[in-house]
């Protein structure tokens, strides 16, 4: 009988995979099936009409897309169940022994439903300068005038590279007739 104890980590470091695949895997493999079941479906709606300039139709794309989906579920799931597993990040800048940063999390998320909710009651103008500067605050960025200046100045060009480039109007709110 030998004393020593065997280390099961792989040579990276990191535990062996378990049994089965790992459950969260499995759920990505549900998501993936469910989303491509839901093209399908959605993709079954459309009319089948054709043309001399489009025998396909409308209908191919989305059918074939779906139906990828749902085999690349079921080939991810069977890979998952043969002890497949992805790789961790390996990135120099990443470090994998921190937690999440939530703090940062919500407030971007603050900031992306203050822009949904303020969008057409301020318009696209001073809601975009709010997200464009509170996307920089939220990320780490504190030079507030200059984020307020950049913010405003993306805000405008897209406004206008949206009218006049694609003749598309977004919403000018409360600035309506100024613009």
């Amino acid at each position: 009988m030998s004393s020593e104890v065997k280390d099961e980590r792989t040579a990276e470091g990191s535990p062996p995979p378990r049994e089965g695949g790992d459950r969260a895997q499995y759920g990505v493999c549900v998501f993936l099936a469910l989303l491509g079941t839901a093209v399908i479906v959605d993709a079954l709606g459309i009319p089948h009409i054709t043309s001399g300039t489009d025998p396909v139709g409308p209908r191919a794309v989305p059918l074939i897309l779906g139906a990828l989906l749902v085999l690349l579920a079921v080939l991810y799931a069977v890979d998952v169940a043969r002890g497949g597993r992805g790789e961790p990040e390996a990135g120099e800048d990443v470090d994998l022994s921190g937690g999440s940063d939530w703090r940062t999390v919500v407030l971007l998320v603050a900031v992306f439903v203050a822009n949904a909710l303020l969008i057409e009651r301020l318009g696209w103008v001073i809601s975009g300068a709010l997200l464009f500067w509170g996307t920089a605050f939220a990320l780490g960025n504190r030079h507030y005038v200059r984020n307020l200046l950049i913010a405003v100045t993306l805000s405008l060009t897209t406004f206008y590279a949206f009218a006049i480039g694609l003749g598309v109007n977004l919403p000018a709110g409360v600035l309506q007739g100024i613009l």
